[in-house]
């Protein structure tokens, strides 16, 4: 890689640790202050590009040190243990210029996997977890001893054949209650 920027090149590198922003002055006046949690999600390092789904839970990351490449670039080692991201001049510059653009779309890709900043799933996410209220009446009321109880069934769990079966493994002894072509399921995605 060429050591000559073809671009601006910075004057100034701040950073400021308690508001986890790297404010960089360029050559030709521009001034961006990009967060920490932004250059760590935008790091061009081949672990993190190789990835099929997006950086998560780097809300709160920190820069723990800046490093100089020759006189083309810098190295930033985060808090979360990632040191291998070089970001040159114009990498930093384009970074800066597209923050807004390049930050909506980090978003929609975090939104479409299913993800918020933090790394939590999101309710909506396709294996994220769910609760179901399941209703008893007559025979199995009476017999499991309640009206209506609140499971969370695993991932796995799509359709009533999967709910009871699952049911069958984790009643246990009562498991038999659950057994095919002896329980009529009705199902109510309104019920409040």
């Amino acid at each position: 890689m060429s050591e000559e920027s073809k671009g601006p090149v910075p004057t100034e590198i701040n950073l400021h640790r308690k508001s986890r922003l790297l404010n960089i002055r360029f050559s030709d006046g521009q001034t961006f202050s990009l967060p920490c949690e932004y250059l760590r999600v935008h790091s061009h390092a081949a672990e993190v590009t190789a990835r099929s789904t997006p950086e998560v839970g780097k809300e709160n990351v920190n820069i723990d040190r800046i490093e100089p490449q020759g006189s083309y670039a810098i190295r930033i080692a985060f808090d979360d243990g990632h040191d291998t991201g070089i970001y040159s001049w114009e990498t930093l510059y384009d970074l800066g210029k597209h923050q807004e653009t390049y930050w909506q779309r980090y978003l929609e890709r975090l939104s479409s996997a299913g993800y918020d900043r933090s790394g939590a799933r999101l309710a909506d996410a396709p294996d994220a977890e769910r609760k179901i209220t399941v209703m008893y009446f007559s025979y199995l009321a009476n017999k499991l001893a309640r009206e209506s109880e609140q499971l969370t069934p695993p991932p796995t769990v799509e359709t009533v054949e999967q709910l009871l079966a699952w049911l069958r493994r984790v009643k246990g002894d009562r498991g038999y209650l659950f057994a095919d072509g002896t329980v009529r399921a009705t199902v109510n995605k309104q019920f409040a």
